[in-house]
């Protein structure tokens, strides 16, 4: 299967929390969704689109350059995006209608002269009660009030921890965890660090031998072995760190070897951990607890599994996810391939209602039906008036919401209703 370069060098957006964010239940209030495993809980839902897909609600046409997704929490969507290089901002839109609302710069886009190049936003805000935690490309890590957009207190990746971006500058979104706030900086003086939320005071930094430069996915919360633990994706592969201290407890290289980006963020399952990268492949490691000290047995591998930027979803005992050109349905435990569809080509992947939304990177958004006994696509349409490209692709994953589905490309940002009629 040959790779896309470009669509494997371009990176995407990340954020999390062990614990469900404090919003409203149906809210997507961080980085992949309540839990950060792409799932909603939401039901009651539209099972088949219309033609012409799901009702257009209404759609934003400046909504400012970007790769991040949308967060939304108690009808406002919360939204990295940049204007030039000089000018990388959150900002916060009424879900209803799509009014702006406030805006505040955060720094400056990281690492301009990125080749192949596509500088730009690429992170999701992580809202937490009153606040949202944001990271720029730069490494402008910032606590911000959701009422008005004041900042609260900032820290430098860069300056403060001696942080190690890849090519493509940073990419995470923060993971919030009760009270502690985990992002990755990446180098050898604090590849991971655990921050108070509230004051940004370190409580740990997290050194991995060798001084991983960070990768384009963000942390994952596990429990393996009964120790609560943060699983990440760095440049040189999977690491699983103590969540109380930031000791490295296991690390996992098979599916980082030869691999430039590694951006999908790792899905965690009891003690079972996929991740993928474009130009290695696609696995599964387990990982075991013996007399304190932690182990990995990689149990499949192949470079024809899911890798793509967009990220794959557990559903049930399945594996949802797509490659540099088709979706698949992979058996999670053991990597068998149910079935594999052209679809939309590559995609980011999000699950809710035993269905899957996907958006491609070709732009285009399809339903499909969650379920290993086959391809069964439920609808499928391109948004209207989509934004010029160029040498990008469509890359910034779905949020969903209350009934609504956000879609954002660049500067374009649209809301569909996607409930079900009473």
């Amino acid at each position: 299967m040959r790779i896309s370069f470009r669509a494997l060098t371009s990176f995407i957006l990340l954020s999390t929390s062990f614990q469900a964010i404090r919003a409203g239940a149906d809210d997507w209030a961080q980085w992949r969704g309540p839990r950060r495993d792409g799932i909603s809980r939401e039901t009651g839902l539209l099972r088949e689109w219309p033609a012409a897909g799901p009702k257009l609600v209404w759609q934003i046409k400046d909504a400012g350059s970007g790769f991040g997704a949308p967060a939304v929490a108690n009808g406002t969507i919360y939204l990295m995006s940049n204007n030039g290089l000089d000018n990388e901002y959150v900002q916060a839109i009424r879900a209803s209608d799509g009014a702006k609302l406030w805006q505040t710069t955060i720094g400056k886009v990281g690492n301009p002269n990125q080749a192949p190049s596509y500088p730009a936003a690429r992170s999701t805000p992580t809202v937490d009660g009153n606040v949202l935690y944001v990271l720029g490309s730069d490494g402008d890590l910032a606590c911000v009030e959701r009422a008005n957009g004041s900042v609260r207190w900032k820290k430098s990746l860069r300056a403060d921890f001696g942080g190690q971006p890849g090519i493509w500058a940073y990419a995470e979104s923060p993971l919030v965890d009760g009270d502690t706030l985990v992002c990755t900086p990446g180098g050898a003086a604090a590849t991971l660090v655990a921050l108070s939320k509230r004051t940004g005071d370190v409580i740990w930094k997290s050194t991995v031998p060798g001084g991983d430069q960070a990768g384009y996915a963000s942390v994952a919360p596990a429990v393996i072995g009964g120790v609560k633990q943060y699983v990440q994706f760095l440049q040189k592969g999977l690491v699983g760190v103590d969540a109380k201290t930031g000791k490295l407890l296991w690390r996992y290289e098979g599916t980082a070897k030869g691999s430039m980006a590694n951006i999908p963020t790792p899905v965690v399952s009891e003690a079972m951990v996929y991740s993928g990268a474009g130009q290695s492949g696609g696995g599964l490691v387990l990982v075991t607890s013996r007399g304190g000290s932690f182990e990995t047995e990689q149990k499949y591998f192949s470079r024809k599994l899911p890798v793509a930027i967009g990220g794959a979803v557990k559903v049930g005992d399945n594996l949802y996810g797509a490659t540099n050109a088709e979706l698949m349905c992979v058996d999670f435990a053991t990597g068998v391939v149910k079935w594999e569809d052209r679809s939309v080509g590559p995609a980011s992947v999000v699950a809710a209602n035993g269905q899957l939304y996907l958006h491609g990177e070709n732009g285009a958004v399809a339903l499909i039906e969650a379920t290993p006994e086959g391809y069964k696509e439920k609808g499928r349409f391109t948004p209207p008036d989509q934004p010029e490209r160029k040498q990008t692709r469509a890359w910034s994953y779905p949020a969903l919401a209350n009934g609504r589905l956000f879609i954002r490309d660049l500067n374009c940002l649209w809301c569909f209703d996607v409930r079900a009629a009473k």
